[in-house]
């Protein structure tokens, strides 16, 4: 968070989007709300998304907005419906293999971002506001959808043609061969980045956050990079540092 304040005091313009699963997770379990995933998407049902939204919008959101402004900072909450910030739409049932036959299962109010008002994110980083975005859709009829922060914040990096769109991640980067850390990739093009999945060199979660760093590159953010959030000053070190860290993307 200080580093985030850090970067609007020398004159760079923040947005942070966030997650929250863990927060969700503890809250449905409290509740007794079933849940599971699909293909790493959330099968979110009417009382999942209710929780989604008072894990995000209702604790998680306000609290990292309150602590950034602690620090010194002029931060803002919101959500996607705030000035539709987020437009949403349903995201499309997914084919999965249950009993040796594919399926098409329902993801429910499981959504995705399919436009951005830019117009209210500008006009509060004109002001000096940083933007904390909690990853919560809206339809055109109104209905809220629960949207993968790494996906909600591509589209948010795209749409504003950010410089940057960086993931706070628990690895160092994308590796050749995950068991061997000298592996690490530095820097990485879309179609590279592409190849490496078609040949299974990358799998599981990092396939998402991959995805994600190749949206935003091609529709509008100048790079895109994966770090390791654990890492102390990480965003400054990639951000301000010829060399920086993690894999960087570009188109």
């Amino acid at each position: 968070m200080r580093d985030l304040i850090l970067m609007q005091l020398v004159g760079m313009h923040p947005v942070l989007v966030h997650g929250g699963g863990p927060e969700i997770n503890q809250l449905l379990k409290k509740l007794d709300i079933p849940s599971r995933f699909v293909n790493g998407q959330r099968v979110t049902s009417p009382a999942v998304m209710e929780v989604v939204e008072m894990a995000l919008a209702g604790k998680l959101n306000p609290q990292i907005v309150r602590d950034i402004n602690l620090s010194g900072g002029r931060a803002i909450g919101l959500c996607g419906s705030d000035a539709c910030l987020l437009k949403a739409q349903k995201l499309p049932p997914v084919a999965v293999t249950e009993e040796g036959r594919e399926v098409l299962c329902d993801l429910g109010l499981a959504g995705r971002v399919k436009e951005v008002n830019t117009g209210l994110l500008q006009l509060l980083i004109k002001e000096g506001y940083l933007p904390v975005i909690a990853p919560i859709g809206m339809g055109e009829d109104g209905q809220v959808y629960n949207v993968n922060a790494d996906y909600a914040a591509a589209a948010v990096a795209a749409a504003l043609k950010a410089e940057k769109f960086i993931l706070l991640t628990d690895v160092a980067g994308v590796y050749r061969d995950y068991e061997d850390k000298s592996t690490l990739i530095g820097h990485l093009t879309s179609a590279e980045a592409e190849a490496l999945i078609a040949e299974k060199r990358i799998d599981g979660g990092m396939i998402p956050k991959i995805e994600c760093c190749i949206r935003a590159v091609r529709e509008g953010a100048g790079s895109a990079h994966i770090i390791d959030g654990r890492q102390p000053h990480s965003i400054i070190l990639e951000v301000l540092t010829e060399q920086g860290i993690g894999t960087m993307f570009e188109k």
